[in-house]
């Protein structure tokens, strides 16, 4: 293993000022640590860093500033996702990517599981017969028996599938192929996704946008689903064919929606997502927790630790697929 030694690390698109003090913490001992809050900062400092910790996982300004990155070796995310880092100049380059992988599974399981019961409980109308003072009895749905299709067979789809499991849902996960599986004892293929939506109640979309999910679920997945039917987007907003959604709820063909993600983020005001009343919209929230930021830098700090001292890094992600696979960078890493 080789000794430690003094290293950049930039951190973009955060000034000192705005991350836990625990990042700051980490200059000196041999780590020379930078801020880029902006692109002017950007420019200055990428062509001395080592390491980028994309703080904001991604944006225009390092892609245009990317030539000048002549020393970077490693760059670290802090989403599960991280598509905007999925840009040609580092994936075609021989630079190590990794994310926060398995973060966030349990915050968004749970998120898909309070929406499901907004829906089945009818929580909407509760609310609004609570602002009229309107006492009106009325059986609400069961959750249990139920079936759920999870798209996306991850940490994030399995941490769903589980505990959606553990209220008596039954459950398919479907992944980017057709395998047997020691916990959900078999994953579907995505080929065949409209062919497992026909009985389902609940659709949960929970892929990354990577190699083959950009509309994945458009309109031949909604004509497949059952009148009724709940789909909900936690993964990435381009996963789904929007236009093709906002027709399905028009028609009535879906009993609703649950969106964290869209195509646009922020949406537009303009949309009619908004309005809707089968629809509910969040602000892609469905992943952090107050203490996140803290978790993400403790994960930084591991994987800066073991890059110091020439060991394999934590969720080094497959830039060619986008998401995190045993990958032989690592490996490589490790050696130099």
């Amino acid at each position: 293993m080789r000794e430690p030694a003094s290293i950049v690390v930039l951190v973009t698109g955060a000034a000192a000022a705005s991350v836990p003090d625990a990042l700051a913490a980490l200059a000196g001992d041999g780590v020379d640590l930078r801020f880029a809050p902006g692109e002017a900062e950007l420019r200055r400092a990428l062509p001395e860093a080592e390491v980028v910790l994309a703080w904001d996982n991604g944006s225009p300004s390092l892609v245009d500033a990317w030539p000048l990155a002549s020393r970077v070796r490693w760059v670290q995310g802090v989403g599960a996702g991280i598509d905007r880092l999925l840009f040609p100049g580092l994936v075609e380059s021989d630079v190590v990517l990794t994310n926060a992988h398995g973060m966030f599974d349990r915050t968004i399981g749970e998120y898909a599981l309070a929406v499901i019961l907004y829906f089945a409980k009818e929580l909407a109308a509760t609310v609004e017969l609570q602002r009229r003072h309107e006492w009106r009895y009325r059986p609400l749905a069961r959750v249990a028996g139920t079936r759920l299709v999870v798209v996306g067979a991850g940490p994030i789809g399995r941490a769903i599938a589980r505990m959606a499991r553990s209220m008596a849902m039954d459950v398919t996960v479907v992944g980017r192929s057709a395998r047997d599986d020691d916990e959900f004892g078999r994953i579907e293929a995505s080929v065949h996704l409209p062919s497992l939506l026909g009985d389902a109640d609940y659709v949960v979309a929970a892929v990354p946008l990577a190699q083959g999910t950009r509309g994945l679920i458009g309109a031949r997945a909604f004509a497949a689903m059952r009148p009724g039917a709940v789909f909900l987007n936690l993964g990435r907003g381009p996963v789904v064919d929007e236009a093709a959604l906002v027709d399905a709820l028009r028609e009535g063909r879906l009993g609703g929606a649950g969106l964290d993600v869209f195509e646009q983020e922020p949406l537009p005001p303009e949309s009619p997502l908004w309005d809707m009343p089968n629809v509910l919209v969040s602000s892609h929230v469905a992943c952090d927790y107050p203490g996140f930021e803290d978790d993400l830098v403790g994960l930084f700090a591991e994987n800066l630790r073991r890059y110091r001292t020439g060991q394999a890094l934590l969720n080094v992600v497959d830039k060619r697929l986008g998401y995190v696979v045993d990958h032989p960078l690592a490996d490589e890493l490790a050696r130099r």
